[in-house]
C-alpha cells in the first residue's frame, strides 16, 4: 500500500468531521494544560541531577520543543557554574548526562570531565563496568566529540566493549536491557527524534518511575503532530495532479514546478522582509545540475573517479546544500541576510550532513544501483583506487562517516555563528534521517519491513488514549 493511500484510508483526528474536529480541539486543551503543568515541574525542581533528568525526559518524549527557553535557561545556568557538584562528584551518570545536554544545546563542555574517572595509567577504571547506566550514559555522551578530543574516544572505545559484554551475559530482556540493546545499533545524537520519541513512549509506558503527566502529553502530543504531518503529506501528494493533465510532458511538469515553487519563496521572502534571495536559491540548483552532469559525463566515458574527486561531486549531487538551502528559509523568521552569506562563505553546514547523507546512501544503495546501471559510488571509487576488498572499502566509508559526524559536532559547537538553533537541528536531523533510511539496506528504493513500520509508527498509526 502506498503511503497516500494509507493517508487516505487512516484519516487524522480532528479533520475529517464535525466530533473529530472537536476531538482535535479538546486534545489542544488538554496538551495547554498538561504544559502548564510541566512548566511548574520545571520551575519547582531545584536539585540538579533531577533538572537533567527531566530536560533528557522531555527530550526522549518529543516534547521539548514546547519549553525551550525554560530549558536554556535551566541549562545556561549549570554552563555558568564552572564547580558544578556533578563535576566534582564520582557519579558518572549524573556527570555524562550533565556533559551530553550542555553539549546537544551547543555549550562547550571539556572532555576533561571525565579525567575523575581514570585510574593512575590514564585508563578508565575497571570498576566503572559495573555502572551499567553511567556507562550507557557516558556512551552517549561519548558521541557528542570533536576531531582530537582523545579521552572521548577512549569512552566510547570502553563503553561499547563493555555494554556488549553486558548484553552477553545478561539474556533476558528487562528495562536495562532493551535500552543498552538499543542503544548500540545507533547512539541517540544518531537517531531521528520524533521516530525515537515514538518508540521511548512504549519504553517510558512501563517504566516504574514513569510520570503520568509527562506521559499524558507526549501521547497527546505525538497525535497532534502526527495529524500535522499527514495533511501536509497529503498536499505535497497531490502536488502535480491538476498540471499533469494540461502538460503531459513530465520535464515540463518537473521544471515548472520547480520554477514556480523557487520564485514563489523568492517573492515571498522579498514581500514580507525585503530580502531578494533568488541568487542564493539559483546557485543551489545551478550547483546540483552541474554535479549531475559531472556524474553523467563520467558515465559516458566510462570514468571511475578517485574517492575524494568522487566526494567534492557526491555531497551535491545528493540533493542535500538544495534541501537544506530551502529549509533555512522556512524555519528562519526573520531571515537575516548576514545568515545567508554566512552559509556562502561557509558551507560546512551543509557539507557534513550532505556528506552523511551520501555515504549512508551509497552503504545502503550502491550494490542495487550498480545492477542498476548507475554511476560507481563511494565504496566501488575506493576499492578502485586503493585495490582494497569491499569489505575493507565499506569499513572505511562507515570510519569516514564517523570523521564527518564530528566536524559537524564542532560546527555546532560555534557559538559565532549567525545561524538559528532551529536550522542546526534540521542540518543535524538530515545525517539522522539518512542514518535510520539506511541503516538496515535500501530502505527507500527497496523497501523492507522494518522502514514500512517505522512510516507507518511516524505517520500514520496514532498512539491509543
Amino acid at each position: 500500500m502506498l503511503l497516500g493511500d494509507m493517508l487516505t484510508t487512516s484519516p487524522p483526528f480532528g479533520t475529517s468531521s464535525t466530533s473529530s474536529h472537536c476531538k482535535g480541539e479538546r486534545y489542544a486543551r488538554q496538551v495547554d494544560t498538561l504544559k502548564d503543568k510541566v512548566r511548574v515541574m520545571l520551575d519547582q525542581e531545584t536539585d540538579k541531577l533531577s533538572q537533567l533528568e527531566l530536560i533528557d525526559m522531555l527530550q526522549r518524549l518529543g516534547l521539548s520543543y514546547h519549553f525551550e527557553e525554560e530549558i536554556k535557561s535551566i541549562l545556561k545556568g549549570l554552563r555558568g557554574n564552572n564547580i558544578s557538584h556533578t563535576w566534582k562528584s564520582r557519579d558518572l551518570y549524573a556527570t555524562a548526562l550533565e556533559f551530553r545536554l550542555l553539549r546537544q544545546h551547543g555549550y562547550f563542555v571539556p572532555q576533561e570531565a571525565f579525567n575523575v574517572f581514570k585510574d593512575e595509567t590514564g585508563n578508565f577504571k575497571k570498576n566503572m563496568s559495573e555502572d551499567t547506566l553511567g556507562m550507557l550514559s557516558l556512551y552517549e555522551a561519548s558521541y557528542y566529540l570533536t576531531k582530537g578530543e582523545n579521552i572521548l574516544e577512549e569512552a566510547r572505545d570502553f563503553t561499547i566493549k563493555n555494554l556488549k559484554k553486558y548484553i552477553e551475559e545478561n539474556k533476558d530482556e528487562n528495562e536495562v536491557c532493551i535500552l543498552v540493546r538499543h542503544a548500540l545499533e545507533l547512539p541517540i545524537h544518531w537517531r531521528v527524534p520524533r521516530l525515537e520519541s515514538r518508540r521511548f513512549i512504549d519504553v517510558y509506558e512501563r517504566r516504574k518511575d514513569m510520570n503520568p503527566i509527562l506521559l499524558e502529553l507526549a501521547k497527546l502530543d505525538f497525535n497532534v503532530v502526527q495529524s500535522t504531518h499527514q495533511q501536509d503529506l497529503k498536499h505535497v501528494s497531490g502536488w502535480n495532479m491538476d498540471a499533469m493533465d494540461q502538460l503531459p510532458d513530465y520535464m515540463k511538469i518537473c521544471f515548472l514546478a520547480l520554477h514556480n515553487s523557487v520564485n514563489e519563496m523568492a517573492f515571498d521572502a522579498l514581500k514580507e522582509q525585503g530580502l531578494h534571495i533568488i541568487k542564493y536559491l539559483k546557485k543551489r540548483w545551478a550547483d546540483l545540475c552541474k554535479c549531475y552532469l559531472q556524474e553523467a559525463k563520467w558515465y559516458h566515458i566510462g570514468y571511475t573517479p578517485t574517492f575524494e574527486e568522487y566526494m567534492e561531486n557526491a555531497w551535491i549531487s545528493i540533493g542535500g546544500p538544495v534541501l537544506l538551502a530551502n529549509a533555512h528559509l522556512f524555519v528562519s523568521n526573520p531571515i537575516a541576510q548576514e545568515a545567508l552569506q554566512f552559509l556562502e562563505d561557509h558551507p560546512y553546514i551543509l557539507r557534513w550532513p550532505s556528506m552523511i547523507l551520501r555515504l549512508a546512501d551509497d552503504l545502503g544503495t550502491s550494490s542495487d544501483e550498480l545492477e542498476r546501471g548507475d554511476v560507481p559510488k563511494s565504496i566501488q571509487c575506493y576499492m578502485h583506487e586503493t585495490g582494497t576488498s569491499e569489505d575493507d572499502a565499506r569499513k572505511y566509508i562507515k570510519f569516514f562517516m564517523d570523521e564527518t559526524w564530528k566536524k559537524m559536532n564542532e560546527e555546532f559547537g560555534n557559538e559565532n555563528c549567525p545561524l538559528s538553533g532551529t536550522f542546526f537541528r534540521v542540518a543535524m536531523n538530515l545525517g539522522r534521517m539518512a542514518q535510520c533510511m539506511y541503516q538496515h539496506g535500501d530502505g527507500h528504493g527497496v523497501p523492507d519491513g522494518e522502514t514500512k513500520d517505522r512510516v507507518l509508527l511516524l505517520l500514520v498509526k496514532p498512539i491509543p488514549i
